[in-house]
């Protein structure tokens, strides 16, 4: 089929809208590689570096695929490695794929021709999973508005702080801005050497990166139904209910979980008196998320608190956000399914609404997909290294659900394990299910259906 594609791909402009029906996944896919690959090509660039020689290839491939997935981990220092112009290559990228590469190409189209044409629509509706593409315009709008406003708001926020850190206005611009937007597009990249761990005891500095990545992680279709309903709440979809009520259950539940396991290590939040560390336990389970910030040492948290961190980076946050994981609706589809399976009904539903089965099983093959990506890149990677399993895991699952925390081994990867985490990062931003459709590139329809029989499961 991909032969098909590509003789598609070259027919003309005149099919241009045929092949956006048919071939979105496909598409999607070739454009966002092309994305990374131009960035690779500029941080290979002397002059993206401080000391004016080329990066390594591994090493600029890798950094260009964790800003336009918006992960956050990197094998350099951003700070020490990176020039002004690296840097500035890095927060374009992490822009763009907080945008989301087809968001963006609409965008343009918008600005060139006022209006939006089917080409467009069909494209953006598959970045951003939206079901009717007479909203692509108001999502759009949403994207950017939202995006530019919150991040402008976080920066602004940050700024008397890097004011007097720094001593620079003109430094403290820099990080306040960079912060802000890594925050907001739960990047987690860091344009400072030490990050956020000497400033645990600053709830003016660590408070507006944690609301700037919680509201990014809430997913631009949620962020345009909540500004529609204005406070109303029975103006809510279905889908912005279990996001903000599966998004602050799993922070709730991360806080006290970090606030008991961890309380006693003097090496996390041991030291810290009674309100920083609820504070910082707050912020331990906001950013698994996918925001990749830090404010303690990851590296001494204790392993059933890397088990826990694991398990949040899994689920990630909501869809069309800029979050990565299965989603916390995919996560929430699947506990009511189970609760419904217990009680032996027959539907799966919530908040007077029924979930349909196929939603139902699309759910169980993005989780299902994600896990087994998960356990074969860690088998790889556990052969290609030589580490242990535990620090593995956490950075395969950090890398596919762009996250951007690690224990610290990013940095001594080999080679082989850098080009397998871009992989995992790019598999993880596009997503699995859009990825696999790619691979197909068909969608099957059956008129025929076959007899049923129900055989043993459990």
């Amino acid at each position: 089929m991909f032969p098909r594609f590509t003789a598609a791909l070259w027919a003309g402009r005149e099919s241009a809208d045929r092949i956006a029906r048919r071939y979105p996944a496909p598409l999607a896919l070739m454009v966002f590689g092309f994305v990374i690959l131009t960035f690779a090509a500029l941080l290979s660039l002397p002059a993206a570096t401080t000391t004016g020689q080329r990066a390594d290839f591994a090493d600029a491939l890798f950094v260009a695929t964790s800003a336009v997935s918006v992960t956050g981990l990197t094998p350099v220092d951003t700070a020490t490695y990176w020039s002004l112009f690296g840097q500035a290559t890095i927060l374009l990228g992490i822009q763009i794929g907080g945008f989301g590469v087809m968001t963006l190409a609409s965008i343009l189209g918008l600005a060139v021709s006022r209006k939006l044409g089917l080409t467009a629509k069909i494209l953006t509706a598959s970045e951003t999973k939206t079901t009717k593409l007479g909203e692509v315009g108001s999502l759009i709008r949403v994207v950017v508005i939202t995006s530019l406003t919150l991040e402008s708001v976080i920066a602004l926020l940050l700024l008397p702080h890097f004011i007097a850190a720094e001593g620079s206005t003109r430094e403290a611009v820099w990080h306040a801005v960079f912060y802000a937007v890594s925050a907001f597009n739960n990047a987690g990249f860091l344009p400072t050497s030490e990050g956020l761990l000497p400033h645990w005891d600053s709830p003016l500095l660590i408070g507006p990166i944690m609301l700037g990545v919680f509201i990014g992680s809430l997913g631009f279709p949620v962020i345009l139904n909540l500004a529609r309903a204005r406070g109303n709440k029975r103006l809510w979809t279905l889908h912005t209910k279990l996001t903000v009520v599966t998004s602050t259950t799993l922070v709730a539940v991360g806080t006290v979980w970090f606030l008991i396991a961890e309380w006693r290590n003097v090496d996390t939040i041991g030291h810290m008196d009674f309100g920083h560390k609820i504070l910082n336990s707050l912020f331990l389970a906001i950013m698994p998320r996918s925001g990749g910030f830090s404010t303690i040492d990851m590296s001494a948290m204790h392993e059933s608190s890397w088990l826990i961190t694991d398990a949040f980076m899994f689920v990630g946050g909501g869809s069309a956000s800029t979050a990565g994981g299965i989603k916390v609706t995919t996560l929430a589809v699947l506990m009511l399914a189970i609760v419904a399976e217990a009680r032996g009904d027959r539907d799966t539903d919530v908040f007077h609404r029924r979930i349909p089965p196929d939603i139902l099983r699309l759910a169980v093959a993005v989780t299902f997909l994600g896990a087994t990506i998960i356990l074969i890149s860690s088998l790889v990677l556990l052969e290609l290294t030589g580490m242990t399993l535990d620090v593995i895991l956490f950075e395969a699952i950090s890398a596919f659900a762009t996250v951007g925390l690690s224990t610290g081994i990013t940095p001594v990867l080999p080679d082989s394990a850098k080009y397998v985490l871009v992989v995992l990062m790019y598999v993880g931003r596009v997503g699995t299910m859009t990825f696999g459709a790619a691979l197909a590139l068909r969608s099957r329809r059956r008129v025929i259906r076959l007899p049923e029989e129900r055989p043993i499961v459990g």
